[in-house]
């Protein structure tokens, strides 16, 4: 058979892995020792000693598809699914995750990588979230790519789920297994983009998602019970019950941190520069940090509303009157403004994807950043205000994107600098934490 029938057969036949394994095999002499010493290097899996010993790189290539799960996939069930928003707008699509009910804040993603960072970011708790992302699941899920212990959405809506399909050489499992595992509801098979138009115009709202019932009035009874994010404090549901330590002891800068729904990253973007962390629960007071003596204190993300949490605004306020080094990201840019008397207020559908336009005010260089919130600080408080100063601002519609106080080592961001996922144009702020701290 000539080549081109070769490949031509393959691709009305069979997959793209098929077609892929035609063309090397035509050169497998030369390609077959150099695909074993690269599966060698990231060790494709526990049995490729036996593969090592194959004589034909097609053979090789399709037992490892085999063996790896790649382009490979199992049935799952899927129920019809029922999307409800608080302003009455309905959208019918098919189930994903576990089959059930639940209810949150819905808002949406525009990333196109790095869902299961997001899935897993400890400030999406309460939040149904909409992947504006056509395909997702196509990559299955990884055990070390995550930002908390388990997924913190409270559902995700997406227009094509992969389920339990993904191509993935290090794959670990699929986002359908995932999602089952941590009991997250969901839907897909719906115009995400119509969806993502119409919280554009109306802004965020409740809503309610259930592939139990497709009773629309049983949903929308059940929807008004849930409570509007504005005035909500969950940062206390996902902050660490004890503290612990992170990073290397013999560290020469220590670091506080008071965690109100932190990332994964951070705490590995702060130890990757020399620091060694404790990390403390929202409620704990600057005295319980003092007693550590660290070399500065950090302010973490987290999810809810800023305002009610009068007890992180006096550690804050503390922490400044003691003129300590102090560094907040998102939540905790809030919480530092709060505690230097600027207001914070609910914004009408929030910043969430990676890539927004932020210009510093100091350097004059803009950068691209990763964001997830849906409060934000007073332009017009900071303006009025003889302690607070702006250094970044939203290049999309003008608002603050971050602070500093006048006359005190302390300042923040309100997007995310450790950008996990996203671009790591603003990581030197993390060193500019440390320099602060070393003065």
């Amino acid at each position: 058979m000539q080549i081109w029938q070769m490949f031509l057969h393959a691709a009305l036949f069979a997959g793209p892995f098929e077609v892929f394994a035609v063309i090397l095999a035509r050169v497998e002499s030369f390609l077959l020792p150099v695909v074993q010493y690269i599966c060698h290097l990231i060790n494709i899996n526990k049995s490729y000693e036996m593969d090592l010993r194959t004589s034909r790189l097609s053979d090789f290539l399709l037992h490892l598809r085999s063996d790896n799960q790649i382009g490979m996939s199992k049935s799952f069930t899927q129920a019809a699914a029922t999307l409800v928003l608080a302003d009455g707008a309905v959208f019918k699509g098919k189930s994903l995750g576990k089959i059930g009910t639940t209810t949150g804040e819905i808002c949406f993603n525009t990333g196109m990588t790095g869902y299961q960072e997001v899935f897993t970011d400890p400030s999406y708790f309460g939040q149904v979230l909409i992947m504006t992302s056509d395909h997702i699941g196509n990559y299955g899920v990884k055990s070390d790519e995550v930002e908390s212990a388990s997924v913190k959405i409270s559902g995700m809506i997406c227009k094509k789920f992969s389920g339990t399909n993904f191509s993935r050489l290090n794959g670990s499992d699929s986002l359908q297994d995932y999602f089952e595992k941590n009991n997250l509801v969901g839907i897909c098979d719906i115009d995400t983009r119509a969806l993502t138009v119409h919280v554009r115009e109306k802004g965020a709202m409740n809503c309610i998602i259930s592939s139990e019932t497709e009773d629309v009035d049983s949903l929308k009874k059940q929807l008004a019970k849930v409570p509007d994010m504005n005035g909500l404090d969950l940062a206390e549901k996902v902050s660490t019950k004890e503290s612990y330590f992170y990073g290397d002891p013999n560290a020469p800068i220590k670091v506080a941190v008071l965690d109100c729904g932190i990332k994964e990253n951070i705490l590995k973007c702060l130890t990757d520069r020399g620091i060694y962390a404790q990390v403390y629960n929202c409620r704990a007071t600057f005295a319980e940090m003092q007693k550590w003596n660290p070399n500065g204190y950090f302010i973490s993300n987290g999810p809810g509303d800023p305002e009610p949490m009068d007890y992180a605004i006096k550690t804050v306020k503390d922490i400044l009157a003691a003129d300590k080094p102090l560094f907040g990201i998102c939540l905790g840019h809030q919480l530092l403004a709060l505690a230097s008397g600027v207001r914070t207020y609910k914004m009408h559908h929030g910043h969430r994807g990676l890539n927004h336009p932020v210009k510093n005010l100091i350097t004059g260089k803009s950068e691209i950043t990763s964001q997830n919130h849906g409060f934000e600080v007073s332009a017009e408080d900071i303006k009025n205000s003889a302690m607070v100063e702006i250094t970044h601002v939203n290049l999309n519609d003008k608002t603050i994107e971050g602070i500093r106080v006048k006359g005190k080592k302390a300042f923040s961001v309100q997007y995310h600098p450790e950008s996990s996922p996203g671009p790591h144009d603003s990581r030197y702020l993390f060193d500019e934490f440390i320099s602060m701290m070393k003065l």
